[in-house]
């Protein structure tokens, strides 16, 4: 098996690649599932994330040219259906969907809701029930969270995985066998060890599905995790295998940034080469993990599954304007970010230094182009308050460019926060990104912002939109998020789905909303 990283990071990577056979079988369908008693959701369980704790010293961003969020811009179209989704109190939820011809899928920790466009729940099982029907041991079968849900729009099918929480770990994958996501579906559990494959985040590509991990062995970070997962075979419902580097650094050390994102394909255009793809990660200097400076990190996985070949080359590291993702979080480490009602702050998650899901691929024929986001701090007249920092990123397959890059944050008095985004970028090139808001005088909600392909670079001006004003405030723990998702409709290629969660109580119950609208120049 070849096994390569090129060119030597300044961080000094090593890496380790490794030929995983799944576990295979068949599921029933979710139908039959539904109809039988679903184990009940732990009641208030927080599901620990591993990783050291980095303490603030100081802001080290850029407020130059931030847009502020708070001017009054363009008038923004109203979504066109909002409804909610899944309900529940294990924190964080990791709402998460995707959206196919006529279903949107939604996943959060321990389950799985399937509706109509309009909003019809059509059933709603738990995500271990699904992997009842894999032999071996990996104990897919349990509800352990990370979940991710993809529409394959190249063969219409649908994909749901998530992780397990005990050695030897597997990455459980489920792939539908039709179009329709209340059938049946083929499921695999990929084994990553002794190493506990934590924030799993997946990707379609024509040549392989793609999937990221940051692992752990114990307490010690053992690296991330780059995965090619056998697509075709995955597809057809025969075994399939996935051919994995793992990424790490001398002694153990963090490396620059904590996690990478794999290409998640939109369109129907595909990319220039089925079996290399791009993993995007982001990196900051203030951070103590050893960035050289405020980066991107633009990755290639080459893999042939013929030979069992796999590659990782370091392709480029992309300088960014100036960016502090350690905010001033108190009393503890995840108490960062006010709400209306309570003294309870909720996480802010951007000391983890990732791009957040998706790293949004499209082919556009002319160019290649990924969109992505992180949260981050700004500071105004002396206070914090949480921001988007989004990036287009372009010749990917060339020589990558930072295209355009923005910062969108309050820069008034006001302190409102806005983080845990997700963003996309439609047929014509437009963008838009979804997002949560709150402030010490607004209770957490939903809403989103974006750009027309016309509009100034580097600039979100197409105003601020509703998708639920939240009317109640998290008690009871910090923990928000760890994603969302903003999709692509694959009927017309406008249309954007967005999924986050939001409280109508004040308490431990968080509730999910799901909304979407296009633009009218699409």
């Amino acid at each position: 098996m070849l096994v390569a990283i090129s060119p030597t990071p300044v961080f000094a990577a090593r890496n380790r690649g490794e030929v995983i056979k799944a576990d295979f079988g068949v599921s029933e369908a979710l139908t039959t599932l539904a109809k039988r008693p679903q184990a009940a959701e732990p009641i208030g369980v927080e599901i620990p994330e591993r990783g050291p704790i980095v303490p603030d010293t100081g802001f080290s961003g850029d407020t130059t040219g931030v847009q502020n969020a708070d001017a009054p811009t363009t008038q923004a179209i109203p979504p066109a259906v909002s409804f909610d989704g899944l309900t529940g109190t294990a924190k964080p939820p990791d709402p998460v969907g995707d959206v196919g011809p006529s279903h949107y899928v939604e996943m959060v920790n321990t389950r799985v809701g399937v509706y109509t466009k309009a909003g019809a729940n059509l059933l709603n099982v738990t995500i271990g029930s699904i992997f009842t029907g894999l032999p071996g041991t990996h104990k897919c079968e349990g509800n352990y969270g990370d979940p991710i849900v993809l529409h394959d729009q190249l063969a219409n099918r649908w994909l749901l995985t998530q992780f397990t929480s005990s050695s030897p770990y597997f990455l459980c994958v489920a792939v539908s066998q039709t179009a329709n996501p209340t059938g049946a579906y083929w499921l695999y559990a990929f084994s990553t060890g002794v190493n506990f494959p934590d924030y799993p985040k997946f990707g379609v590509w024509s040549g392989a599905y793609l999937a990221s991990t940051k692992e752990f062995n114990g307490a010690a970070f053992a690296g991330v995790g780059t995965y090619a997962l056998e697509r075709s075979k995955m597809l057809a419902g025969s075994p399939a295998k996935a051919l994995k580097v793992l990424l790490t650094t001398a002694g153990g050390a963090w490396r620059p940034g904590d996690g990478l994102l794999p290409a998640d394909l939109d369109g129907t255009t595909l990319p220039p080469n089925p079996n290399l793809a791009y993993f995007i990660g982001t990196m900051d200097n203030g951070a103590g993990t050893g960035a050289p400076f405020d980066g991107i990190n633009v990755y290639w996985l080459r893999w042939d599954f013929a030979t069992n070949a796999v590659t990782l080359t370091l392709r480029s590291s992309l300088a960014i304007s100036a960016i502090d993702t350690i905010y001033p979080c108190s009393p503890g480490s995840r108490d960062c970010l006010e709400q209306s009602g309570t003294t309870q702050k909720l996480d802010i998650l951007s000391y983890r230094q990732r791009p957040m899901h998706r790293a949004a691929y499209r082919n556009f024929g002319a160019y290649e182009s990924i969109v992505t986001n992180q949260s981050a701090e700004f500071v105004f007249a002396g206070t914090s308050r949480a921001g988007l920092r989004w990036y287009e990123i372009r010749g990917l397959g060339t020589t990558p460019v930072v295209a355009q890059q923005g910062s969108y944050a309050a820069s008034g008095t006001a302190r409102i926060h806005r983080w845990m985004g997700s963003i996309a970028q439609d047929k014509a090139k437009n963008m838009a990104i979804g997002y949560s808001i709150s402030s010490s005088t607004m209770f957490p909600g939903i809403r989103y912002t974006g750009r027309l392909a016309t509009d100034p670079i580097n600039t979100l001006p197409q105003g601020e939109g509703i998708i639920v004003n939240g009317t109640g405030a998290q008690t009871g723990s910090p923990r928000w998020g760890d994603y969302t998702s903003m999709n692509i409709d694959p009927v017309d290629d406008c249309t954007y789905w967005y999924v986050n969660q939001y409280y109508s109580v004040t308490g431990g119950t968080w509730k999910t909303r799901i909304g979407h609208f296009r633009y009218p120049s699409c």
